[in-house]
């Protein structure tokens, strides 16, 4: 039967499942958007909230394994955590290049509609504007991946100073259970040896026994009969 803790590992799990894919369709949007600026920061803003979600949900999961009782149980769900992490950097890694793909299609595409007449000096401004909204998404989107990829490297780091301290309370249960079982068996050679010297003993007091009886039998014998 399920337990409570194990039905809030499951949610945790299909939360984190749910956000991994809506974070691939919008990084999908980007890749497919061909305009304006404003319609992929939009997508931009969406895809960073998805992302704070994901975080949360990984951390919870970080926090559940940790408070498992089992030690199989707690490596298990510290596993399934890293390989969150990892696919949540690739997906990271794969947002920024859709995003830099992205901007410089609309770049191109802006390039293109200035060589085609018009109003210059308003087409040059329109870019010009475009160029530098482009220019500080761009630099955003960096800044954010740049400091998100910091906090997993960080939580890893405590994932695996978390992972060397089970190690190391792992090898001193083993050592102590061969400590306990080299008592063990030193206490089964005394309890034998105990017992042969118990049966030497017994044997001994045996034959003391008889030896003083034979000597009461032959004294009797003598008084009793002299000749």
């Amino acid at each position: 039967m399920a337990t409570s803790r194990d039905v809030h590992v499951e949610i945790c799990h299909q939360e984190i499942v749910k956000y991994d894919l809506e974070i691939k369709a919008l990084i999908q949007d980007i890749r497919e958007c061909t305009g304006p600026i404003s319609t992929l920061n939009d997508f931009n803003a969406q895809v960073k909230d998805k992302f704070r979600l994901l975080r949360l949900r990984i951390q919870d999961l970080d926090q559940m394994a940790r408070e498992q009782d089992k030690e199989s149980d707690k490596q298990a769900l510290l596993k399934e955590m890293e390989c969150h992490k990892k696919q949540m950097l690739s997906n990271q890694t794969v947002w920024r290049k859709a995003n830099l793909s992205c901007k410089l299609a609309i770049d191109n595409a802006e390039k293109d509609e200035l060589l085609d007449g018009g109003d210059t000096t308003r087409q040059r401004k329109v870019t010009k504007e475009n160029l530098a909204q482009s220019a500080s998404g761009i630099t955003e989107s960096l800044m954010s991946i740049s400091r998100m990829m910091s906090q997993q490297v960080q939580q890893s780091e405590v994932t695996m100073h978390t992972l060397g301290t089970s190690s190391r309370t792992i090898q001193e249960a083993n050592e102590e259970f061969k400590s306990m079982s080299g008592t063990i068996q030193l206490g089964r050679k005394l309890i034998t040896k105990y017992n042969r010297r118990e049966l030497t003993d017994k044997l001994l007091i045996f034959l003391a026994l008889a030896l003083f009886l034979a000597t009461v039998l032959y004294i009797l014998k003598k008084r009793l009969f002299p000749f």
